[in-house]
């Protein structure tokens, strides 16, 4: 019996002609594959050209970071390097038009509707697969049904996309992170990296990368637009969408990833509650939390409350960090971690921009730091808390060796320049290096710059706007080796 619900194929392949104009003009034609390039673009691209591997490529991260317009310059790079636009195929999955087709299917229809012959050789780019059932079952079947063919995929339901790519896809899938813009990435796009100037810095006896700021003043400038605006491309090169921060991450990227992104999957049915939640931890941003003291203040189970912070994480939304003691050793139960959204504009659009001398900057600052840290591959961060007297001891970044349980470096994360007239008042840091055989460790401050030695320790002043810079430029070329 004919399904009352199915498009007729010549719709089918009309829809696919026009997501696909590079077919009758031999020229993307999108405007999207105009927008500058981010400089995650040129770690993504041998990805996609790399067909001697024969695994799809899953590229997953939150919603807006430019996932689909990376595709779309992709395939414009093909292009350029003499790909046949019959060979290039560009599905979203998410047109109701498709609903009730497999990807073979679609890839059949796509194929036809090109005038092309066979699928060998073809690059075929879905977006939004999370909206087809049972995908990885599909994308694996694909995989090894055509080695010749490149498949490469989107998809913001982080959730169900890690989940499901885990489970299924073992030796099928390459998994490829693009998280929110690094501060680099924001002034590379908007073309004001001359702000900066490059240096090096001795690090524990090495050599290594660092930067110097030209002009402070405009750089922390737009180091600020960076953490009110700064963690979506479309953002930065729109008035109206940075004049109304609240409806357009709020409809476009926190409800559709709190109500609509299968919060069913981890058996989250109050949506609004999870909402309410994620608006609350987004306010603390950078904040310790004890979970007694967060099902209190929240009015969650325990239950609830790890349900929802597994989603939020693998929603790409917050980042749980977890602490070491004075002596880095891990805690036998967890009695308090810290939460960090992943991309401190989040937390504008739920209330307000931030300025510099607002109370909450210093927060905004380290969410900021952190997010360029937290997608280094080879990184096992963690937060130092300790009792002290009758106080605590707190070092806000430690990078942990597992191997030895020893700490690599640690950061002091601080919005005020006192700390160099003052490093006695740096007692936790100074503690925990002593205490740890750190001979050098790192304080941010507003915008001055220095070295101090003190107790036998160097401290190394930058500041915060010129620390998070380096620490996206080095990640990159990290990423490149």
């Amino acid at each position: 019996m004919k399904n009352s619900y199915s498009i007729p194929t010549a719709k089918i392949q009309e829809r696919l002609r026009f997501e696909n104009p590079w077919w009758s003009s031999n020229n993307p034609a999108s405007l999207i594959a105009d927008l500058p390039r981010r400089l995650y673009f040129d770690l993504f691209f041998p990805y996609v050209t790399e067909i001697s591997v024969r695994r799809a490529i899953i590229v997953v991260g939150p919603r807006r970071v430019g996932k689909t317009v990376m595709m779309h310059q992709a395939i414009e790079e093909l292009m350029n390097q003499g790909v046949s636009a019959q060979k290039i195929c560009y599905i979203g999955i998410d047109n109701p038009v498709y609903i009730n087709l497999s990807l073979e299917d679609l890839l059949n229809q796509a194929i036809e509707a090109s005038g092309g012959q066979q699928a060998d050789g073809c690059f075929v780019f879905f977006d939004e697969i999370q909206y087809l059932k049972d995908w990885e079952r599909h994308l694996k079947i694909l995989v090894d049904s055509y080695p010749n063919t490149r498949f490469i995929v989107t998809g913001s339901a982080a959730a169900a996309l890690q989940a499901k790519s885990t489970e299924s896809g073992a030796g099928r899938f390459t998994e490829f992170m693009l998280p929110p813009l690094t501060f680099q990435e924001f002034l590379h796009i908007q073309k004001l990296t001359h702000l900066l100037k490059p240096s090096t810095t001795k690090w524990l006896d090495k050599e290594i990368p660092f930067y110097t700021a030209v002009d402070i003043k405009e750089l922390n400038t737009q180091f600020f637009n960076y953490i009110n605006y700064g963690g979506y491309p479309e953002v930065i090169f729109s008035e109206t969408i940075r004049s109304d921060m609240g409806r357009y991450i709020r409809n476009d990227i926190v409800d559709k990833v709190l109500l609509r992104d299968l919060p069913a999957l981890y058996g989250i049915r109050d949506v609004q509650e999870l909402n309410h939640f994620f608006a609350y931890l987004a306010y603390h941003t950078g904040r310790e939390f004890s979970p007694v003291t967060l099902c209190k203040e929240s009015g969650l189970d325990r239950l609830q409350l790890t349900k929802y912070l597994e989603y939020l994480e693998s929603a790409f939304l917050i980042k749980v960090l977890h602490k070491v003691d004075e002596n880095t050793r891990h805690f036998k139960r967890i009695t308090s971690f810290k939460i960090y959204l992943t991309n401190p504009s989040l937390r504008t659009a739920l209330f307000s921009p931030l300025s510099p001398t607002d109370d909450e900057a210093g927060n905004a600052v380290e969410t900021a730091l952190f997010g360029q840290w937290m997608h280094r591959d080879t990184m096992n961060l963690k937060y130092a808390r300790w009792k002290a007297g009758r106080s605590n001891g707190e070092v806000d970044l430690v990078n942990l060796d597992e191997a030895r349980l020893k700490p690599k470096w640690c950061v002091e994360i601080k919005w005020s320049n006192r700390y160099i007239e003052k490093p006695s008042e740096l007692k936790s840091l100074l503690d925990f290096c002593s205490r740890n055989g750190l001979q050098s460790a790192i304080v941010t401050t507003i915008d001055k710059e220095a070295i101090v030695n003190y107790q036998d320790i160097q401290l190394c002043y930058y500041p915060a706007s010129v620390y998070a810079y380096t620490v996206g430029a080095n990640t990159l070329i990290q990423k490149q080796a």
